[in-house]
């Protein structure tokens, strides 16, 4: 395992247990990005990164019961919780690295992705293979319940001009990808990049 992902999952796993507890308003948050997507009855989608897949439900109930919901994370801890919490019956949980998905090419409709880009090894190349599992004109979101200029406050950090979800940086990041980013939303209570895969 790389520096990378034994960082990722010392960081989750000594916060899994607490997660939900931490963030506990959220889920209107998720629901109104899951929204978003734009998914329909029977479509296939992965939330990539799920940590506690607190996006699980409403992607569920975007898809019906008829859809398939997969959950993929790094973090053992992390789907731990998300199974005590009973999401495990909204979608199959997956320990995976995005970096090198078990699925088919083109097998999916949609991926959501939640706080999942700032923990990237290789954002260019990890975009790439979520894009391989997507289907042409399928979409992706990037979405954080809160925005940058939140987060890095809440992070006591400063928001700089290189920072990746800077919308000049986040687009040429998903167009070297191979997606369109078709909006970027940036607000105090959300932030959300919408791109399509195009060929």
């Amino acid at each position: 395992m790389s520096d990378d992902h034994t960082h990722v999952q010392e960081f989750f796993s000594a916060r899994a247990a607490d997660w939900d507890r931490r963030f506990p308003d959220d889920g209107p948050a998720y629901a109104a990005a899951v929204a978003e997507l734009g998914l329909r009855e029977g479509g296939r989608v992965l939330d990539a990164g799920c940590g506690t897949g607190r996006a699980l439900p409403a992607l569920r109930a975007a898809v019906g019961p008829s859809g398939v919901v997969l959950g993929a994370d790094l973090t053992p801890a992390m789907l731990r919780e998300a199974a005590r919490a009973g999401r495990d019956r909204d979608g199959t949980l997956l320990l995976t690295d995005v970096a090198a998905l078990p699925l088919r090419s083109s097998s999916l409709d949609a991926v959501f992705a939640a706080g999942l880009i700032a923990h990237l090894p290789q954002p260019g190349e990890n975009l790439r293979e979520i894009r391989r599992v997507v289907r042409r004109g399928g979409v992706l979101a990037l979405f954080h319940p809160i925005g940058r200029a939140a987060l890095a406050a809440r992070q006591g950090r400063e928001l700089t001009p290189d920072d990746l979800r800077a919308e000049p940086n986040l687009r040429a990041l998903l167009t070297g990808a191979g997606w369109r980013m078709t909006s970027y939303a940036d607000e105090e209570t959300r932030f959300l990049a919408l791109a399509v895969r195009d060929a």
